[in-house]
């Protein structure tokens, strides 16, 4: 590949878009979160006891309610993920990991549409996944009553 001045111009300006990001609000919130949990030793306690009870899980999951094991593995199971989800360091560190991924989705969606509309985004977010139907495609199936376009 030949690097042309339209290139190194636009490596420079992915690095700008790179650097506003690492040095944005939502990561810095993120990276306060992460050290923060690796630092808990409760919520670490939990998210071992949660690994462990996930392959117990897996592995009865094989077999269905014909393992010996299947209600107390489930109710146990059913527990710990409760407790994970209830710990205020685990659900802070999931915001803030939720928020820099939305940051990140709509960083690639901008520029992807930039391009050209018909440019479509791998994101885990359904508000960037281009379906195909929706009103703003003109495909509700009200015939344009919600005040979408029809084709």
């Amino acid at each position: 590949m030949y690097a042309t001045i339209e290139t190194l111009q636009l490596m420079t300006v992915s690095e700008e878009i790179a650097s506003m990001i690492v040095q944005s609000d939502v990561a810095d919130q993120y990276r306060a979160s992460y050290i923060a949990l690796n630092n808990d030793r409760t919520a670490q306690d939990i998210i071992q006891r949660f690994t462990k009870t996930k392959e117990l899980y897996e592995d009865v999951q094989r077999f269905g309610k014909y393992h010996p094991d299947y209600k107390e593995i489930r109710k146990s199971m059913s527990e710990v993920k409760r407790e994970l989800q209830l710990n205020e360091t685990i659900a802070a560190f999931k915001q803030a990991e939720d928020a820099i991924q939305l940051l990140l989705d709509e960083t690639s969606f901008l520029i992807a549409q930039s391009v050209s509309t018909s440019v479509k985004v791998p994101a885990g977010n359904p508000f960037f996944v281009n379906t195909g139907g929706g009103c703003s495609t003109g495909g509700c199936g009200t015939g344009g009553k919600c005040g979408c376009k029809t084709k």
